[in-house]
């Protein structure tokens, strides 16, 4: 990208390059032309940005008439990007590097300033068929505090007080994505990114990926026939991406392929090997990498089924090559070109459908898929007249003289002389269109020689148009010859070997198209279902994953409502069977019951705990379960000003409130209906900024009995850092310089423990209930070391392992789920504690729950071996295991220093207490998970 300064730089052709017309566009004066943009609606209209040579007088040339002539403009600003609106010829938007962003109405010739502090490459004008109003401007813009917005507009007003934000809250900067008929932001807060989506311009809503993906990163790979297919960085990669497929709203996600090659390009950008094969909807190309060997897939049905690329059976000459091993493939080089006059390895095209050529990464030969192979060097390649054509030169640093030139879709090359000098190959250019004969070969003699074009005309090679005679139809068929793809079987024209005749502008290359019965092959697992080919036989099936309940009502399910429970299935999007298999039938509807609300939090627009006396402080209401139209909402804010609202978390109409005190204010919001109640606390310091922080206490504690309250804050290097205690109601919390202390609880019953952690900068807060018991037991658990390597060591994940092996004792024994809490212990390796509690209805004896507990536990220890690694036990998976053996059978082995815990009662004179064992004098046991004698010991 050089600017050449010169009196007449720009020439035009209008008859396939053979002659070309200098552009005098100042005369006398020397100019800079920086870049050029034609309409994409009315190629006549083309738009030159210039300057003058000392950069002072900025200018545009504009002209109606393919460049006969030239209007020259001047503006008030220099233009770093233009923008033609997709639909109206003569309106374009300017974007300037102070981030200014212009509009105009009448092909560049005044400009309206629009908005500033506008990010570049996040300008999108309206989409036709999605948005309404065809002058609407989607933007990414700065506000005065220094966050993003996405904010839309129109061009006859875009003042500040007339953009509309669009997303509650500010995005992360350079996330806004307008695409087909989705919108895409992201916010990061923490250490947490969250991905959302708007569907043809409805709510956003948050992206759902399986829950423990935890994305560190994202891609959009395709948005067309109304599906989002996304390659996802999940919290274990670093070099790979998994691939994800969306419902039609772009919300919820199921995975298609995992470990996905990716590398890394200068200025931190990112390239995933997956490629769209234009020409036939729904094939993809990707480079898997497992144990550090890259392999090339193929998909025909977008992601439901892969396989590997055949390898070629022909040589360049069209001799057979020998067989290769079974376990031989063809691998793919998916590499695109930083020049855009270059091909890339692989090269597809929408007019010659099934036609994929690609280089090969072993030996870099360049293959023609599923033919032969072509040539041992690599080439550019160039397609004309719908394929008809296809051109090849050489990728090489020295000049060339010669093409080599297909007109049988690959199986012979022709050499052709394009030149009598060589010349450094720069580029190749053709025609726009698909149906072009003609093309240009553009370089340079030396390196400080000008540059050189030569055109090179393939009409004189055919002597006539092709009728119906010269074509035959093929059956598009996948690698095992199936001809039902995506639901329907397609036939398209090929040109018959030997029409040596010109396809031209009037060729399409479909023909026919016929719908299949369905099959298996036509659905895909649902969100929150995996294949697995380690749990069943059948590899096809799809179960569900551990932490996902199939007949749990969705969080938009309104009393009165009803909701359809997933089979485990979802047919694809654009999939257009007809009959047959249907997987999805014996989905069961449900009426949606009223749901008592669950995970009621409340926070501050912005995430800010602490603020200045006077700020204007915005609270949020979230809650993540539960019924909301008909619950009602009691806030207090701490300062006296107490209100009840009604649909809170569902409304427009924001708690705004404005502390002109300083101190520290509790905030509480009590969400109640007629199924149950949730509260939430938070505590406002009105003094500076705030941030997060992660509480670890026990989730049962014995009255009067120490416990230990754990705060880990993050980032882990953070210093100097000041923690508060707020035990039960207190507003006075105790203070300390360590991250944990010891306390206690003089009362049994249900206490909320919050902590918050300041640096001096920012704040952060993190809540927990413990609920304290006079009398209960504490047996410690740990977990076959497999678990270790799918274990994020996050509170989430801690607390749904938890829940799955508090019911999975349940179901076993038939003890009460309420009598039972299993807490999962951070960092490695995992272990847990199994609280056993009483039933509030049905109090328990000292000596049936102490006494009979040590005596049942000493006769399994008599009973138990030690665990080797070739234990001769059958296990069988549990349904909430993930697919790929992820998560194994749980070992449950009883830790030395297995206690009875109880607090002093009331009436008794004795204090009982097992004091801890010393752990050098035991070894470990594992006990035998045997259903009748689990049963007998948890139950005494």
């Amino acid at each position: 990208s050089v600017n050449f300064a010169c009196k007449s730089l720009w020439a035009k052709a209008t008859d396939y390059g053979t002659t070309y017309t200098k552009l005098n566009l100042m005369p006398g004066t020397t100019i800079v032309v920086t870049s050029f943009y034609i309409c994409p609606t009315n190629k006549k209209k083309v738009v030159l940005v210039s300057s003058s040579i000392n950069e002072r007088d900025q200018m545009l040339f504009i002209s109606a008439d393919e460049g006969s002539s030239f209007q020259r403009q001047p503006v008030s600003f220099t233009p770093d990007m233009l923008l033609f609106h997709p639909k109206e010829e003569d309106k374009l938007l300017a974007y300037c590097k102070e981030g200014r962003l212009y509009v105009s109405t009448d092909l560049g010739r005044k400009w309206i300033l629009l908005q500033e502090r506008v990010t570049k490459d996040k300008i999108f004008w309206s989409v036709s068929g999605v948005d309404v109003d065809p002058d609407l401007v989607h933007m990414e813009m700065q506000d005065s505090s220094g966050g993003y917005l996405y904010v839309t507009c129109l061009i006859q007003n875009c003042s500040d007080k007339m953009v509309t934000a669009q997303f509650l809250g500010k995005i992360d900067h350079n996330s806004l994505l307008v695409q087909d008929d989705y919108i895409f932001v992201k916010v990061t807060s923490g250490n947490r990114t969250k991905h959302y989506v708007s569907h043809r311009r409805t709510e956003f809503v948050q992206m759902r990926f399986p829950k423990y993906a935890l994305p560190k990163d994202l891609h959009i790979v395709s948005t067309d026939e109304s599906q989002v297919f996304v390659a996802l960085q999940e919290w274990y990669q670093t070099d790979t991406y998994n691939l994800y497929q969306s419902d039609l709203q772009g919300v919820y996600y199921s995975v298609v392929l995992e470990d996905v090659r990716s590398t890394k390009q200068p200025e931190e950008s990112v390239l995933v090997d997956v490629l769209e094969v234009r020409g036939i909807k729904g094939v993809f190309l990707a480079n898997q990498k497992i144990d550090g060997k890259v392999r090339t897939l193929i998909t025909y049905n977008k992601g439901r089924d892969w396989d590997h690329l055949a390898p070629p059976i022909k040589d360049m000459n069209g001799r057979l090559l020998p067989p290769f091993c079974p376990d031989c493939h063809l691998h793919l080089h998916l590499r695109w070109a930083d020049n855009p006059y270059v091909s890339g390895t692989v090269h597809t095209k929408d007019s010659a459908p099934g036609l994929i050529m690609g280089g090969n990464v072993g030996n870099n030969e360049l293959a023609v898929t599923l033919c032969g192979q072509v040539f041992e060097e690599e080439h550019h390649i160039l397609y004309l007249d719908h394929g008809g054509v296809i051109v090849a030169i050489k990728d090489t640093s020295i000049p060339l003289k010669i093409l080599k030139f297909s007109i049988d879709e690959g199986q012979t090359w022709s050499v052709h002389n394009f030149t009598s000098t060589s010349v450094f190959v720069d580029g190749l250019l053709s025609e726009p269109g698909d149906e072009t004969l003609v093309m240009t070969v553009f370089g340079h003699i030396s390196y400080r020689s000008d540059w050189e074009l030569v055109k090179v005309d393939f009409r004189q090679s055919f002597s006539r148009q092709c009728t119906e005679e010269d074509y035959d139809p093929w059956t598009l068929t996948d690698l095992q010859g199936d001809k039902c793809i995506m639901g329907q079987e397609r036939s398209f024209r090929r040109r018959r070997e030997g029409a040596f005749c010109i396809k031209g502008k009037s060729y399409t290359s479909a023909l026919t198209s016929k719908p299949c019965g369905c099959t298996e092959r036509d659905f895909n697992c649902d969100y929150g279902f995996e294949r697995s080919q380690v749990l069943k036989a059948d590899g096809s099936q799809c179960f569900a994953d551990f932490w996902h309940d199939p007949d749990a009502p969705p969080d938009t399910c309104h009393l009165g409502q009803s909701y359809e429970s997933s089979t485990g299935y979802r047919k694809m999007i654009s999939n257009v069977c007809e009959g047959g298999v249907n997987k999805q039938q014996s989905a069961k509807q449900h009426a949606c019951p009223l749901l008592p609300p669950r995970g009621l939090q409340v926070g501050i627009k912005g995430q800010m705990l602490a603020v200045a006396p006077g700020d204007d402080i915005t609270f949020i209401v979230h809650q993540e379960q539960g019924d909301t139209s008909s619950t009602r909402y009691q806030v207090d804010l701490g300062d006296g000003v107490r209100t009840i609202y009604q649909n809170l978390t569902v409304t427009d109409e924001p708690i705004q409130h404005r502390y002109e005190a300083p101190g520290v204010y509790r905030v509480a919001v009590k969400a109640e209906n007629m199924a149950g109640h949730a509260s939430a606390t938070m505590y406002i310091q009105v003094i500076a900024p705030l941030q997060e922080v992660h509480l670890e206490v026990g989730p049962i504690a014995g009255r009067n009995q120490q416990v230990n309250l754990t705060a880990t804050v993050l980032p882990v290097e953070a210093n100097l850092t000041v923690f508060y205690w707020w035990i039960g109601d207190s507003l006075q919390p105790q203070l300390s310089l360590e991250s944990s202390i010891l306390t206690w609880f003089p009362e049994a019953g249900e206490v909320s423990v919050t902590v918050q952690a300041s640096n001096g900068r920012s704040m952060v807060q993190d809540s927990r209930s413990v609920r304290v018991y006079d009398i209960f037991q504490v047996i410690p658990l740990s977990f076959s070391p497999n678990l270790d390597g799918l274990n994020p060591n996050i509170p989430e994940w801690r607390e749904d392992i938890g829940q799955v092996v508090t019911k999975l004792l349940t179901k076993i024994t038939g003890i009460p789920e309420e009598s039972l809490v299993t807490m999962v212990k951070p960092g490695l390796p995992t272990t847990a504690n199994l609280y056993i509690v009483p039933l509030e209805s049905k109090p328990v004896t000292k000596s049936v729950f102490v006494d009979k507990v040590g005596a049942h536990a000493y006769t399994h220890q008599t009973r138990t071996h030690a665990r080797t690694d070739s234990c001769n036990h059958t296990h069988t998976h549990a349904p909430w295991l993930r697919t790929e053996d992820a998560y194994p059978p749980l070992f449950f082995r009883k830790l030395p220093g297995s206690r009875n815990v109880y607090a002093q009662m009331h009436n008794e004179k004795e204090q009982e207490m097992t004091s801890p064992v010393n752990h050098s004098n035991h070894s470990g046991v594992v006990l035998s998970v045997n259903s009748r004698e689990l049963h007998s010991y948890l139950t005494s």
